[in-house]
């Protein structure tokens, strides 16, 4: 059996235990915690997919994350999903929640921000580049067909929010 997680239901209520795989091939709700990273001076990191990546690979994207395991907060699941990426302890703040439909598969999204203001250590078999950009940068990277598609939505959401994290906001 492969990754466990809650299979949730149209209002992000938990009603059982499903593997993941299984969760995407019979498109059950299921959780998935994402981060956007800010460093000090506010840029954004942005990072591509490793090439052999079961979804999205090779693609760029804003939002370092994965699913959220059985019984686990979103809060929870963003950052130990920071710490496995990226190789760093940061605190997150949670932002909001939406179903997701997906490309591949429809899950509630968890968005989260945190401040990064440590040299991070990638993980290569999940990213193979990254970058630290501006919003503007960022707008223009996400137009390009290379993009995750899933995070554009949440793009959309988090840049219309008009309240991101700073520096100064976080321990």
């Amino acid at each position: 059996m492969g990754e466990l997680v809650d299979r949730v239901d149209e209002q992000d209520r938990v009603v059982g235990t499903v593997d993941r795989g299984e969760a995407i091939a019979r498109h059950w709700l299921h959780r998935v915690a994402t981060t956007v990273c800010r460093d000090a001076e506010g840029r954004v990191l942005v990072h591509r997919r490793a090439a052999d990546m079961s979804r999205f690979p090779g693609q760029y994207n804003f939002l370092v994350g994965g699913a959220a395991e059985v019984g686990e907060s979103y809060e929870e699941a963003a950052a130990r999903e920071l710490t496995e990426e990226l190789g760093v302890v940061v605190p997150v703040r949670f932002a909001f929640k939406y179903l997701c439909r997906g490309e591949i598969s429809p899950y509630w999204m968890g968005v989260h921000e945190a401040v990064v203001r440590t040299d991070i250590t990638p993980d290569p078999d999940e990213i193979a580049w990254h970058a630290w950009v501006t919003e503007g940068e960022l707008r223009e990277m996400a137009g390009r067909p290379t993009f995750v598609a899933d995070s554009l939505e949440a793009l959309d959401r988090y840049l219309s929010r008009g309240e991101a994290v700073r520096a100064d906001t976080l321990p």
